[in-house]
């Protein structure tokens, strides 16, 4: 979620690649709707905020897109304050129960970012959910404002985001600091230039307030959500705003709201440098071409983004590799313990001076096809988290917390907290501030972590449960991003059986 420009989440992928070998285990049961037609009409449900009927009354004309599923155009306005004013577009895709007469309402998803595309999540929701959820339940996934088919944010061309990308992360002189500097400022300025109307609402409140007019539209009185990553905050926020709304809510791979970026950037780097010390392990264990032991394997790795600092690596004929390239390459298949292989394969090319792996698994992670950039999480991601949160605001904030950074991850740290100088020239000040979340009167939320997660270290998900007056955990012993679907029975098993009938487990559980 805070990974600014090194990193993007993709929760998304770890669900992906799990596959969909969840077989049906738990009972079906209706919502606190009953069972609802596929094709009546459906006024709004439950409360609609004062000036805003228009919007919860619209009746979105869902049409035909890919095999069976649904897809349709809604509009929300641009500023809640000012719900006579402009709009702007919500692009969303509805996947409908297998099981119609017996649909339970509507499960809304989303796989995180912030600047992941939901309706890709929906398209995909046969690999994503088990099969008793996509029986009981009509799946929607949306492009929140801001990203991708939804009024977008534009800020770069293909060749400006290939600059900004591949620019050095952990600038070692003045030289290095104002060339990242001036990528940084050529980001802040191409969005305000070319999104700055939009701009100034896409904080995570106003994609909460989406969410709502969306449950209000499809008829539900109650809200069941499932959110990755960037998606549990978003989920959170919700649950601060509407907390009389919340149905079933489950956050997995939580974000911890009352954590300042620092403190979130620190922590990620530390998640990555678990990861990798995982990787490590189990590569050595394996006897694989890096090392026979954790710390041999730990050096190659090393020695790789340490050497790229100097000597970038020829990659496409087209790109070379620079090092922020390569620690991209790096920490995209710790997303996902099968991609594991992928890396040791990358890191022995790379030593060897080849980087088309490396660079092939930094294009999978931001979206980097031949044919340029397939969405625009790469500049939506500032554009919320810029928003969302007061973060460094000068190069010489950054100089004052590199020691901290260093400290916290020798080997990440640099990245994450120069990763964040665009906010230090972004256009419009920050509308949110750490705090926690309470969700006072909601019903019984659960939270997921994972105890070797990359992205979203597993104390963020003890602190939002924490926070949460109705908040109970469930911790995944594993490695990769979120704990769905992932080959834990016992987590699945909670979360369907909490999803399908409400049941929420009495206390946190370990699985």
């Amino acid at each position: 979620m805070m990974m600014r420009r090194m990193t993007v989440m993709v929760a998304s992928l770890s669900l992906l690649a799990a596959g969909c070998g969840v077989a049906s285990r738990a009972q079906d049961a209706d919502g606190p709707g009953g069972t609802q037609s596929s094709t009546a009409p459906k006024g709004p449900a439950g409360p609609v905020p004062a000036g805003l009927e228009k919007f919860y009354n619209q009746q979105p004309d869902w049409q035909r897109c890919g095999s069976g599923n649904q897809c349709a155009t809604i509009n929300v306005p641009l500023d809640y304050s000012k719900p006579d004013g402009k709009t702007i577009e919500l692009r969303a895709r509805k996947v409908p129960a297998r099981d119609r007469s017996g649909k339970i309402g509507t499960l809304f998803i989303n796989p995180g970012g912030p600047g992941a595309s939901g309706q890709q999540f929906a398209a995909s929701a046969g690999f994503v959910l088990g099969a008793p959820l996509l029986r009981k339940f009509d799946v929607v996934g949306w492009d929140p404002r801001g990203v991708a088919d939804s009024t977008p944010v534009r800020c770069l061309d293909t060749d400006q985001l290939d600059k900004f990308i591949a620019a050095d992360g952990s600038p070692d002189d003045e030289a290095e600091i104002n060339e990242l500097d001036t990528v940084a400022k050529s980001l802040a300025d191409g969005c305000e230039q070319r999104s700055g109307d939009l701009l100034p609402h896409v904080s995570t409140k106003d994609a909460a307030r989406d969410i709502d007019v969306l449950r209000g539209i499809v008829g539900d009185s109650e809200l069941y959500y499932l959110g990755m990553s960037y998606g549990t905050l978003l989920g959170a926020t919700y649950a601060e705003l509407f907390p009389k709304n919340v149905g079933r809510l489950v956050l997995d791979g939580a974000v911890d709201p009352s954590k300042s970026s620092e403190e979130n950037n620190m922590a990620q780097a530390k998640g990555f440098d678990t990861a990798l010390d995982a990787f490590a392990a189990d590569c050595a264990q394996r006897s694989c071409r890096l090392g026979s032991t954790k710390a041999e394997v730990l050096a190659k790795v090393d020695k790789l983004i340490n050497d790229s600092d100097a000597k970038p690596l020829p990659g496409d004929g087209k790109r070379e590799v620079t090092q922020a390239l390569v620690v991209l390459g790096v920490i995209f298949p710790l997303y996902v313990k099968d991609y594991w292989p992928r890396l040791e394969d990358a890191v022995v090319d790379g030593l060897n001076n080849t980087g088309a792996r490396l660079l092939a698994l930094a294009d999978e992670y931001t979206d980097r096809t031949p044919r340029g950039y397939s969405n625009n999480q790469n500049e939506v991601i500032y554009a919320v988290n810029c928003l969302d949160r007061p973060d460094i605001t000068s190069i010489a904030d950054a100089k004052a917390d590199a020691a901290k950074f260093n400290a916290a991850s020798p080997r990440f740290g640099a990245f994450l907290l120069w990763g964040s100088l665009p906010c230090a020239n972004w256009p419009v000040k920050a509308t949110d501030k750490p705090h926690t979340i309470k969700a006072a009167g909601a019903k019984p939320i659960v939270v997921v972590g994972t105890t070797r997660d990359p992205a979203t270290p597993y104390d963020w998900a003890v602190g939002l449960a924490g926070q949460l007056e109705s908040g109970v955990l469930i911790t995944r012993d594993g490695d990769g991003h979120t704990g769905y679907n992932e080959g834990n029975q016992c987590v699945d098993d909670a979360i369907e059986t909490y999803l399908l009938k409400g049941t929420a487990p009495t206390a946190d559980i370990k699985c």
